[in-house]
C-alpha cells in the first residue's frame, strides 16, 4: 500500500482544538478529552481501504475522511484509548508499517508577533475558523510538514497555556497554526507546540 506520512496519537483532545474540528468535519464529532488517531497517507485514495480496516478492527468513530489532491486523511476517536490504539495498530499492519515509519515533522516557520496591529488582527480574522485574534494580543504562527502535525501542535499548545486557537490547517502540502493570547501564555504555548514536534524528529 501507500506511504505513511503521519501517524499521530492524541491522548486527550482539548476543547478548542476539538471545537475547531467541529467547524468543518463531516463525520462523527468527537468530545473533549477523547483519545484520537490521525493518519495521513499518500497516495490519497489509499485512505479508503485503511478506513475500512480501522472501523472494523475496534469500536471507534470516524470524524475525518478526506482525499485531497495528493494525500488522504483519517481521524478516528473513542472514549476508549485502547480501542483507538487497536484500530491504529490494525491500520499500521495493513500498511505493512510501524508508527516509526511515518515522516518526521519538519518545522518550516515559527514566529511570535507581539502586540498585533488592529489591521493585522482584522486580516487574520477574515481567514480564521476558530477564535478571533484581537489587537494588542500576541500572535504565534507555526508552519510544518506533513500538514497533519498541525493538530498535534495545537492540541499540545492548548494543554500548556491559556491561549486562543485562532486557526489550524492540517491538510495539504503544509500545516499551519495560528494562536493568540498574552505574551507569556503564547511563549509557553509556542514552546509546547514545538516540543511536541521535536520529540518526533
Amino acid at each position: 500500500m501507500g506511504n505513511l506520512r503521519s501517524f499521530i496519537f492524541l491522548d486527550q483532545l482539548q476543547p478548542q482544538t476539538l471545537c475547531y474540528l467541529g467547524t468543518w468535519i463531516k463525520g462523527m464529532l468527537p468530545r473533549s478529552n477523547m483519545a484520537a488517531q490521525i493518519i495521513e497517507v499518500a497516495p490519497g485514495l489509499d485512505i479508503e481501504p485503511l478506513t475500512d480496516v480501522a472501523l472494523k478492527a475496534a469500536e471507534v468513530q470516524a470524524g475525518i475522511l478526506v482525499v485531497e489532491r495528493q494525500f488522504g486523511y483519517l481521524e478516528i476517536h473513542s472514549r476508549s484509548t485502547a480501542s483507538v490504539r487497536a484500530a491504529a495498530e490494525a491500520v499500521a499492519e495493513a500498511l505493512g508499517a510501524s508508527p516509526s515509519d511515518a515522516m518526521r515533522p519538519k518545522v518550516l516557520a515559527s514566529r511570535i508577533v507581539t502586540r498585533i496591529d488592529p489591521q493585522h488582527a482584522f486580516l487574520i480574522n477574515r481567514n480564521r475558523a476558530g477564535s478571533m485574534a484581537l489587537a494588542g494580543e500576541t500572535l504565534f504562527v507555526l508552519e510544518m510538514e506533513p500538514a497533519s502535525y498541525a493538530i498535534l501542535a495545537t492540541n499540545e499548545a492548548e494543554k500548556a497555556a491559556e491561549i486562543k486557537v485562532v486557526d489550524y490547517r492540517m491538510m495539504g502540502a503544509t500545516g499551519r497554526v495560528y494562536l493568540s493570547g498574552s505574551e507569556a501564555s503564547i511563549a509557553a504555548a509556542a514552546e509546547a507546540a514545538q516540543a511536541a514536534l521535536e520529540t518526533l524528529q
